[in-house]
């Protein structure tokens, strides 16, 4: 947890969004719009308006995170603007610095300004090696260009890389996926991301699922295929860390287990979500919308949402126990002032008796067979305070 100072949490990481894409991938719900004839330079001006405004400079930042849409669908020169808007705005002078990229996307102009701003982590979206279920999924590139990617990142000097792999895509098969983690894990990277797919409303899964045309593995195939990546994982030596998320020892994302450790961070950027001080919020997605009350003076959010203590319990637990760690009794104790047995013992000891939960004196976590059944298990802290 953050030490806080003054009775205000000290916030330590920033998430910025860059919606732009070169094109709309099948499965995507993020907010993003097409590259082609948008503002921008304008939105950049904005959003280096939006970090000098929102955050404080008193604090130093340890993680800063870009993701989108595409960040590397910006121009070296765009590219190089931003950088510099974040050096110059944000509190940040060393610790981890992650761009996302597409396979393809990332040139040695491009590559040279990331790393001479002090990006120091890529995350490439794999997705798949199969070229065919890239294809049906909206990607553009082809897993040839996964291997140019990396070995040009590597020749500029990054060695801390990521890939994402998307699992239970249409018509995969556990033969495939595993030909997919095999491929990915031979590349020898230090971190590895896998997430089932997850239809969401507004996508052209949605649509193709509501008209009977998306044709995807069972809920027993999908379970096949997660078991595939533990034991694939394991077995080349990367330590699964979280439900989704593997790595060499010390290569774990610093960024993303502030989430996990339900810590606060800044969201800055259209549609970008954020949580500062008990409060979470949300800024306006359409560009425009954004951008009209940073030109005004004001900040672009368009919701806020103050987390109640009784909120904030159930949010420990069920993005705590994600990671397999799981959560630390004693932190929760510092953090709410009462023991996690006191406010959640019933739940525990259910879960525990169903053999989804391990516990000891320090931790309570998912069992390998709750990893399987999170969503169960996290269901069973809602509603219960």
């Amino acid at each position: 947890m953050n030490a806080p100072k003054g009775g205000i949490i000290l916030v330590k990481s920033a998430y910025i969004h860059i919606p732009f894409c070169e094109h709309i991938c099948h499965y995507c719900d993020f907010n993003k719009v097409f590259l082609e004839g948008q503002p921008v330079n304008e939105y950049l001006i904005s959003l280096g308006q939006e970090m000098k405004h929102r955050v404080s400079a008193s604090e130093k930042l340890d993680t800063i995170f870009v993701g989108g849409g595409t960040p590397t669908s910006l121009d070296a020169g765009q590219l190089d603007t931003l950088c510099e808007s974040i050096t110059t705005h944000l509190p940040f002078e060393k610790g981890e610095f992650t761009f996302e990229a597409n396979p393809g996307d990332l040139t040695q102009d491009k590559l040279r300004v990331l790393k001479d701003h002090g990006v120091n982590r890529l995350s490439f979206g794999v997705q798949s090696f199969n070229d065919d279920l890239l294809k049906g999924i909206g990607r553009t590139h082809k897993s040839k260009d996964v291997y140019t990617s990396v070995e040009n990142a590597q020749k500029v000097g990054f060695s801390n890389i990521s890939i994402d792999l998307i699992y239970s895509l249409p018509r995969q098969t556990e033969e495939d996926f595993q030909d997919t983690l095999t491929k990915a894990l031979d590349l020898d990277l230090p971190h590895y991301s896998a997430y089932s797919l997850i239809v969401e409303p507004k996508t052209v899964f949605y649509n193709l699922m509501r008209k009977g045309k998306l044709s995807l593995p069972s809920q027993d195939q999908e379970a096949a295929m997660y078991e595939i990546l533990i034991e694939t994982m394991e077995k080349y030596g990367i330590n699964q860390y979280e439900i989704s998320n593997f790595a060499k020892p010390g290569f774990e994302s610093k960024h993303n287990l502030v989430y996990w450790d339900n810590n606060e961070y800044y969201g800055l950027g259209a549609g970008a979500h954020g949580y500062i001080n008990g409060v979470r919020y949300s800024n306006y997605g359409p560009l425009k919308k954004y951008m009209d009350p940073i030109s005004e003076g004001s900040l672009p959010t368009i919701q806020e949402h103050g987390v109640t203590k009784a909120e904030m319990m159930e949010e420990e637990m069920f993005l705590g126990l994600r990671k397999v760690e799981g959560v630390s009794k004693t932190i929760f104790q510092q953090k709410f002032g009462s023991s996690i047995e006191s406010v959640f013992g019933p739940s525990i000891e259910e879960m525990d008796k169903r053999g989804l939960l391990s516990v000891n004196e320090e931790w309570v976590a998912l069992t390998k067979q709750g990893r399987f059944l999170g969503n169960e298990v996290f269901q069973s802290f809602l509603g219960v305070i």
